[in-house]
Formats: C-alpha cells, sequence, structure tokens
C-alpha cells in the first residue's frame, strides 16, 4: 500500500564482483541521488564479498557496507546476477530470506530476479525477469509463475523487472507507491524518461520509436489522447482519426506501445486519476468525469485492482486526510 514515511527509509542495494555497471546505477540514481525537492532515502550498496569489487564497465568499486545493511532496510535490492547459471551466494539467499521475514521489500532487478528465486521467495508467486531468460529461468524455478513478457511484476513485499530500462520502471513504481504520482513523475523528468509505464506493458517492442510516417502520426495521437482523457475514446473512433483500418490500426499500435489500446487507454486514466487525488480537491465523482473514468463506481474498482486501495485511501496517504 502506498504510504508517506516521516523519515527517510532505508534502501540497500547489493552489489558483487563482475556486477553490471548499469544495473547497479539504476537504483543508485534512483535512490541514492539527493535531488532537491524530491524523495530522499538512506542509501547504501553493500556486499557480502571483500573489495575492491569489479564491474563489466572495466572499473572497480570499493564499498564501505556489507551485508550488515541489508539487516535494517526497509528496501533490498539485488539489481543483476553475474551468471544465470552459477549458483546464488547461500549468504545472500539467507540475508534476502531474514530481510523478507522481517517485513522488508525485496526487489530483484533482470538477473536479479534468480537471487529471490535462489532463496525460494518466489516459490508459488508470479516473477518475471529479461525476456532473454525466462525459459531458463522458468527451467530452473518450476514453482514460480513466469510472466515473461512484463516489465515488471508487483507482488506485494516481491518486485522483479525485466532487464535493464525495465529496472528504472521498477524503481519509478517504488518511488510511486510511497510518495505519489508528482515526484515519481518528476522523477523521471529528471532522467528524462517515461514517467508511467505499467508492469503489464510487454518487455520487447518491435518498434519502441515511430518508424514510418504512419507510426509517427499514431504517436502524435497518442499525445492528443492523453490530452483529451475525458472523452470517450474507442478502437474504431481513433482507427478512423489515425486513417487506418481498425486492423491496421490495432497492429500498429501494438508495434508501437507493446500493449492493447484499451490496457494503455485504462493505464493513462489511472495515472491521471494519481495525479488529481494527489493535487487536487476535486471529488471522485468529479475525478471519473475528468479522467474518462465514467462513473464513481468504476474508477473505484478498476482504481483498486491497479494499486491495491481505494481512491481515498491514495487521497488520504497523500494528502494527510
Amino acid at each position: 500500500m502506498a504510504r508517506k514515511h516521516p523519515t527517510p527509509e532505508k534502501v540497500a542495494v547489493v552489489a558483487f564482483d563482475r556486477i553490471s555497471s548499469f544495473h547497479l546505477a539504476v537504483p543508485c540514481i534512483v535512490f541514492g541521488e539527493a535531488f532537491p525537492g524530491l524523495p530522499r532515502f538512506d542509501f547504501s550498496v553493500c556486499a557480502w564479498e571483500r573489495g575492491p569489487l569489479s564491474t563489466t564497465g572495466g572499473f572497480d568499486i570499493r564499498l564501505h557496507h556489507g551485508l550488515e545493511a541489508v539487516a535494517d532496510a526497509d528496501i533490498v535490492i539485488v539489481p543483476s546476477w553475474r551468471n544465470a547459471d552459477e549458483a546464488v551466494s547461500p549468504v545472500l539467499c539467507a540475508a534476502l530470506r531474514a530481510a523478507h521475514r522481517r517485513g522488508a521489500q525485496v526487489v530483484g532487478l533482470c538477473l536479479g530476479a534468480y537471487a529471490l528465486a535462489e532463496a525460494s521467495l518466489l516459490d508459488g508467486r508470479r516473477a518475471t525477469t529479461h525476456w532473454a531468460f525466462a525459459t531458463h529461468f522458468a527451467r530452473r524455478y518450476p514453482k514460480v509463475h513466469m510472466e515473461a513478457e512484463m516489465l515488471y511484476v508487483d507482488d506485494g513485499r516481491l518486485l522483479t523487472s525485466a532487464g535493464t530500462a525495465a529496472g528504472l520502471d521498477c524503481c519509478l513504481h517504488l518511488v510511486r507507491q510511497r510518495h505519489g504520482a508528482e515526484a515519481a513523475n518528476a522523477l523521471a523528468r529528471l532522467l528524462v524518461t517515461p514517467p508511467h509505464r505499467q508492469g503489464g506493458q510487454a518487455q520487447y517492442i518491435d518498434h519502441p520509436l515511430a518508424k514510418t510516417p504512419r507510426d509517427s502520426r499514431l504517436a502524435g495521437l497518442l499525445d492528443w489522447v492523453r490530452e483529451h482523457l475525458a472523452e470517450p475514446h474507442s478502437l474504431d473512433s481513433l482507427a478512423e482519426r489515425a486513417l487506418m483500418s481498425r486492423r491496421s490500426f490495432t497492429r500498429h499500435f501494438r508495434l508501437l506501445t507493446g500493449t492493447t489500446f484499451g490496457q494503455w487507454l485504462l493505464a493513462e486514466r489511472l495515472a491521471l486519476t494519481q495525479r488529481l487525488l494527489e493535487t487536487t480537491d476535486h471529488t471522485v465523482g468529479r475525478i471519473a468525469e475528468l479522467t474518462g473514468m465514467g462513473s464513481p463506481e468504476s474508477l473505484r474498482h478498476h482504481f483498486r485492482q491497479a494499486v491495491g486501495v481505494s481512491p481515498s485511501a491514495w487521497r488520504r496517504t497523500f494528502r494527510g486526510g
């Protein structure tokens, strides 16, 4: 459940020898930087191995913390793993299990999901990892419900993400859970990354950027829809506006976004709902009108399904009642 934190939460990121410098940098930039006006975290990078530790970027890092940093962290992040075929250290597995038992949120970014699975934290749970390793992961950990297409999977106090940039989406999701959509969006703008990508969006998109004049026109249409969410939109009406057949529009939309039009539209309306709950005094009925959600009942239903709490609870959390 999203919530405010009067004191900075403790975030511990676990590093290891031959770590990917990019994967390590993702949680460091989100939780370790002190951006003016944005949430602060009590941040540390730790390891069970003695340093200095090498990185895949060709430089070494020297750390000041061992796994004792995990023992009292509110969020524990394993940003990757060095080799999908290599057993995860029993010392790390034990630390992750202990953190989870006492209520910490445990996160595996990219191949970091292997560490959570090795610690048996994902048994019977939903999870994802880099799409290129999803089949390998599923064979190795048959008790885990692998959702290979998802950018990230939020299963309560366990989070896993796909590779590379999806780790950034997952970390921004954590910020959004704790400090609201406005804080997450402001941080995303500073990092020059899309402010809101739902975990259910597809990992692998054939055309992540507009590649043809038709796709460019479609991208412009999506910007228009974002500015007119209060209006009714249908697959047929937008296909007509894009000068495409319904079938062609559907195909190009999935190639461009990696998801269906209905899923994308709902995600955009829910993101606007979060912002309006946090920044205005509008009633739920008025927000339902402004976001195009239809009725207050429909908004409450979809909002609770998406974030796990009611709109009023979300507003109380971020606006103090």
